[in-house]
């Protein structure tokens, strides 16, 4: 009779606050290996789009890291960097790394002004490396441009009415006039560009970029109008020089429009980001005669089951029959709607509430044993089947 989880996969998206993917994936391993001792394990980190994305692509793949110096979000100079697979075909850019809030104080946000242009600047250096293949992960930004900024570095112009170069930002999309493509640079020609997100908002409107985003980039209200408006222009334009209709498209309004500008200035496509980085990860072959399927994040709720690389991995492992057990940081409301996608049982590695600078030095411990006693129902379980005479072999 076959052995119960013999061979398991530990596939966690990054724990955000307290530990990587990799981290979560080896604290996991190191608490279920005290009770399953003969059990065989694969860590395989994964991410679905935002921070820590491309890091997990270049550990998976043996892949390097490539640096430069660019624009950030209000054109002062900041050490970005991007990755490459091992294979050199693909770049993985998070566009956090060049315009994401995280590179501002908080009296500099101001998303009228902030541009996407050091993005344009690490696809421009992508291409330098000739890859064939690029994942942009859109999280994070501290822009509301539409890809404007990131489409102007590599060589697009956006005038006004009397023909003049708008100024770098989202506050100035009202005044767009006319969209000219004709100085692309032409290699874009030959490369696959696809969007990593996990939202599914419209460019404009009460559900799209501004709106719903703007606000935590220091936009006020009236701010938020002006941005809108830009948007709706943008989209406009586009729909009239380029004739693509993108605004409705879900994901549009990802990274302050930038999902649209993806999609319009570099014929780029939006897709799942965690579907995209598994795609990378071949993590279909590698669930190929595996038991069962360890997955988790920081925090499980409804928005987990919402495309969120647990309920992606759960999926996956559903399609191939493989049962799948999900441990997180904390649990949210909504978070029984994991359950439909495919994942049999959650546990919260929480011991108690703690301050967020204790939760960092304190998570490994806590994530480590919680594997340890899912571990042990495992062998509880185990346990009950011999008994019955379905299993007779030791996990």
């Amino acid at each position: 009779m076959k052995q119960p989880f013999k061979r398991i996969v530990i596939a966690p998206n990054a724990f955000k606050g307290s530990l990587t993917a990799g981290e979560a994936a080896r604290c996991i391993e190191a608490g279920l290996r005290r009770a399953l001792k003969n059990a065989l394990f694969m860590r395989v980190p994964v991410a679905d789009g935002g921070e820590g994305t491309a890091a997990v692509v270049v550990e998976a793949t043996k892949g390097k890291w490539v640096k430069r110096l660019v624009a950030g979000p209000t054109g002062r100079k900041v050490m970005a960097r991007f990755g490459l697979t091992g294979d050199g075909r693909t770049a993985v850019i998070e566009m956090a790394s060049a315009s994401g809030l995280v590179l501002l104080q908080p009296d500099e946000r101001n998303p009228l002004v902030t541009s996407t242009r050091g993005v344009g600047e690490l696809i421009r250096a992508a291409l330098d490396r000739g890859v064939r293949r690029m994942l942009i992960c859109v999280g994070g930004s501290a822009t509301n441009d539409g890809g404007m900024g990131m489409a102007r570095a590599l060589g697009a112009r956006f005038l006004d009415e009397r023909g003049r170069e708008l100024p770098e930002g989202g506050g100035a999309l009202g005044r767009l006039s006319r969209i000219d493509l004709s100085g692309l640079d032409p290699r874009l020609k030959a490369v696959s560009v696809e969007a990593a997100c996990d939202v599914t908002n419209p460019l404009y409107g009460r559900d799209g970029a501004a709106y719903v985003y703007g606000p935590q980039k220091g936009a006020t209200p009236e701010m938020v109008k002006q941005l809108d408006a830009g948007l709706r222009r943008l989209a406009s334009v586009v729909k009239r020089d380029l004739r693509k209709d993108v605004a409705m498209t879900p994901g549009a309004g990802a990274a302050g429009g930038l999902g649209a500008g993806l999609m319009a200035f570099l014929d780029g496509r939006v897709r799942s980001g965690a579907e995209l980085v598994l795609e990378l990860l071949d993590f279909r072959r590698k669930l190929a005669g595996c038991d069962l399927v360890i997955t988790g994040e920081g925090r499980l709720d409804a928005q987990t089951a919402f495309g969120k690389a647990p309920a992606v991995v759960a999926r996956e492992a559903r399609r191939l029959g493989v049962p799948v057990i999900a441990i997180c940081g904390s649990v949210g409301p909504g978070a029984e709607e994991i359950l439909k996608a495919g994942v049999g049982a959650y546990f919260s590695a929480l011991e108690t509430s703690l301050p967020e600078a204790e939760l960092f030095q304190r998570a490994p411990g806590m994530l480590e044993r919680c594997a340890e006693q899912v571990g042990r129902v495992l062998l509880v379980q185990r346990a009950r089947l011999s008994r019955k005479g379905i299993c007779r072999n030791e996990a």
